[in-house]
């Protein structure tokens, strides 16, 4: 017998529908998935086998083929599990077909037939057509965020299998879990002195430029990059979304209220790698820091420290607002527009312009390197901050 279900994966930041078909027919005991499963894809025949016997349920001891439609599409991730497992219940005739076949099924088993929490599922809900889906519990609240779909919650298999022969109604979905308080952001209104630094901040959010800030150690530069996001206000419902579903893709805690709301701000190390500022990766083509800080800022502190490939790599994306990450498998666009600011010292000893500088003429033209002329022409506003004086810092008006 033949069963199809709905349900979805993840690629790169986008959620794709997919059809899960299974066929248990007669022949030599197997299991079989077809259609580009990825390795943690093709485990599932081993925990979808356990959660069936773990719930109390028969396992066909029969040929059984699962086909992943559309089969030019990768499928990553155990998110197709509980989908598998439905069409091996319906295909071997112990489930009603008509009932399950109205749902759309996400989620990950465990040998004992627990329904865990999958990444991306935010994604995973834009891309799917079903009126009715079924999540894990843990991941009710951000499945329903999207306000598209009924979401039904379950924790483990065998309670949805009571569900859908009848024997029970479904359960209830948890509320949203009563998190700390978002601590609120930083204030522009906190910095003293540093007029120029706060007008080309304003200037910065105002216009969407990316800001270059270079002075001397203590300046301030990182107190008021982290301010800009403050500026920037809140996100709109499309704006929350998008980030929301980066951040999802990403495997990343969403706020208890399962959006973000708040513009992003992303400041990575300057030891970071070009995959993971940029994305990408072998199979799983994941967002990198440019797409988690896209609809909001992107600092990068010490600009002068970072690699002259990673920041070359950039320039690409900032022009055109999205990142094209092909590997010979497949192709994803990620998203890449997101605001820029960094922040470099004078010099390698920081002290040029401020004290005597120790540095010496190749290592200056060296640290002056780092950072290509068609990177620096992407910054608009490009400021000098100086040490606050101490009559500014004790004698200012607020």
């Amino acid at each position: 017998m033949l069963a199809s279900l709905s349900a979805a994966t993840v690629f790169g930041v986008s959620g794709h529908a997919v059809t899960v078909e299974v066929h248990v027919s007669a022949g030599l005991p197997g299991y079989t998935i077809v259609g580009l499963p990825d390795a943690s894809c093709r485990e599932s025949r081993d925990r979808v086998r356990a959660a069936i016997l773990s719930s109390g349920l028969i396992w066909p001891n029969q040929r059984v083929t699962v086909n992943l439609a559309p089969t030019n599409l990768p499928k990553l991730g155990a998110g197709l599990d509980l989908a598998m497992a439905m069409g091996v219940l319906i295909a071997s005739e112990q489930l009603d077909p008509l009932p399950a076949g109205k749902l759309a099924f996400l989620g990950e088993l465990g040998l004992d037939g627990t329904v865990r929490s999958v990444s991306g599922v935010l994604p995973m809900m834009v891309a799917t057509d079903a009126e009715e889906v079924v999540v894990p519990s843990v991941n009710a609240v951000e499945a329903d965020a999207l306000g598209r779909h009924k979401v039904r919650a379950i924790s483990d298999l065998a309670t949805l299998v009571r569900v859908l022969k009848g024997e029970e109604a479904w359960p209830t979905p948890p509320d949203a879990a009563p998190g700390l308080p978002s601590p609120p952001p930083l204030d522009l209104a906190d910095v003293r002195g540093q007029s120029m630094a706060r007008l080309a901040l304003e200037l910065s959010a105002a216009g969407g430029h990316h800001l270059l800030m270079v002075g001397a150690p203590g300046a301030g530069k990182t107190m008021i990059a982290e301010r800009l996001p403050s500026l920037l206000g809140a996100l709109d419902d499309d704006a929350s979304v998008r980030v929301s579903s980066v951040h999802s893709s990403a495997g990343l805690t969403l706020p208890a209220t399962g959006l973000i709301r708040r513009p992003p701000f992303r400041a990575p190390h300057h030891t970071s790698s070009m995959v993971s500022m940029i994305g990408g990766g072998t199979r799983q083509l994941r967002p990198g820091e440019v797409s988690l800080a896209s609809d909001g800022v992107l600092f990068l502190d010490e600009l002068g420290e970072f690699p002259a490939s990673v920041l070359d790599a950039l320039r690409q994306p900032l022009e055109e607002g999205v990142v094209r990450v092909s590997r010979a498998h497949a192709t994803a666009v990620l998203p890449a527009r997101t605001l820029l600011v960094g922040a470099m010292n004078p010099c390698p000893c920081g002290l040029a312009g401020v004290g005597h500088c120790r540095c010496s003429e190749a290592n200056l033209g060296r640290y002056a390197r780092r950072v290509s002329g068609p990177l620096l022409d992407r910054f608009d506003l490009r400021l000098r901050v100086q040490p606050t004086e101490r009559d500014d810092l004790l004698c200012a008006t607020p």
